[in-house]
């Protein structure tokens, strides 16, 4: 066995020697690598061009196909005519006044719900359903909610009664 007071001059065992050794050898053989760096500069700018391009081009026929879709379907290039209720959410809309504290009520659209959806948020809220009538309007679903009131800008709280104008047709 070997003491550690018989120290070498250069403070080190001889396995420690022939290790530092080994790795100055490993470390000078290594050739350092070549990195062609402008090079891969102009790969990445292609690859992000092309990738750009071809998102761009994706987008345009998606647009193209919207526009073909429209046109083969008789469609004109403006929006749908709609109901002037559907145009106009504010007949539908609710300003709910939350007793929490903060001055802004909660708009809540209820354009196109049906009544029992209705019906059961008026329930959390603690509001009465009123009168339910019906109104033959083109484009919208059957049994669904066109107009309520009171609507916006009229802000209501609990306790409140609501009455609903349904979609007949």
């Amino acid at each position: 066995m070997t003491s550690y007071d018989d120290a070498r001059p250069s403070g080190c065992t001889p396995f420690e020697e022939e290790l530092m050794n080994a790795m100055n050898r490993y470390a000078d053989s290594a050739e350092a690598p070549d990195f062609d760096a402008p090079g891969i500069v102009r790969r990445t700018r292609r690859r992000r061009t092309a990738g750009i391009a071809a998102v761009a081009a994706a987008l345009i026929l998606a647009g193209g196909g919207t526009a073909l879709a429209t046109s083969v379907a008789g469609g004109s290039h403006s929006a749908p005519s709609r109901p002037a209720e559907a145009k106009n959410h504010d007949a539908a809309t609710l300003l709910y006044g939350v007793d929490d504290g903060s001055d802004k009520p909660l708009p809540i659209d209820f354009y196109g719900w049906d009544l029992k959806g209705f019906k059961a948020y008026m329930a959390k809220t603690r509001m009465k359903l009123g009168t339910v009538s019906t109104r033959p309007v083109t484009g919208c679903r059957p049994n669904t909610i066109l107009v309520v009131s009171p609507h916006t800008p009229r802000i209501v709280k609990s306790g409140y009664t609501i009455n609903v104008v349904l979609c007949s047709r």
